[in-house]
């Protein structure tokens, strides 16, 4: 089984990746690695439930069981100590990153109020790409009415294998991810 996206990044991206840097290896043209989806969850510290309800959210709009991620310093002007639960995230790969990041790109992102697109100035040395929603319910999968509802924030990390930022921002607009003109 595979996904719309992965088919169209074989057999369209791929290529034109290849044609437009002259790159005559297929395996140096960039590919996406894997998709981490991080929740960072301040108020856990105070009530582990806020952290349970974030987790739950996370699953239901990935797909998959998030792993509660820990602090491993003592701060005390934040009152944490080490081994408070601070946060939850998942690492997608394969199938379930791209079936994420085609709902995210074609569903998600639209879906926000005077969306103008994503920034091209958000990858790292090594390019991979990071980007931040301020809230999970523009996600199909999350009830804003229920009543154990709380806006929480959320950063999407594209990591991304075999390229630099400028052939990484080409392949991530050809997958159709939408760039601030």
């Amino acid at each position: 089984m595979k996904s719309e996206l992965f088919e169209k990044y074989q057999k369209e991206v791929a290529p034109a990746l290849k044609e437009k840097f002259g790159v005559k290896n297929v395996m140096a043209v960039p590919r996406l690695e894997k998709i981490v989806v991080n929740m960072g969850v301040g108020e856990a510290r105070d009530d582990i439930k806020n952290l349970e309800i974030a987790a739950a959210d996370l699953a239901a709009i990935t797909g998959q069981k998030p792993t509660i991620r820990r602090c491993k310093k003592a701060i005390s002007n934040f009152r944490l100590r080490i081994g408070l639960p601070v946060g939850c995230k998942v690492t997608l790969r394969r199938l379930r990153m791209y079936e994420f990041m085609n709902r995210l790109v074609n569903v998600v992102l639209p879906r926000i109020r005077d969306f103008n697109g994503v920034s091209k100035k958000s990858f790292d040395r090594e390019g991979n790409y990071s980007l931040g929603l301020t809230e999970q319910s523009i996600f199909p999968e999350i009830d804003p009415t229920r009543r154990d509802f709380r806006a929480q924030g959320m950063d999407i990390t594209f990591v991304i294998k075999g390229g630099n930022p400028e052939k990484n921002l080409e392949m991530l607009r050809l997958l159709g991810v939408p760039f601030v003109k």
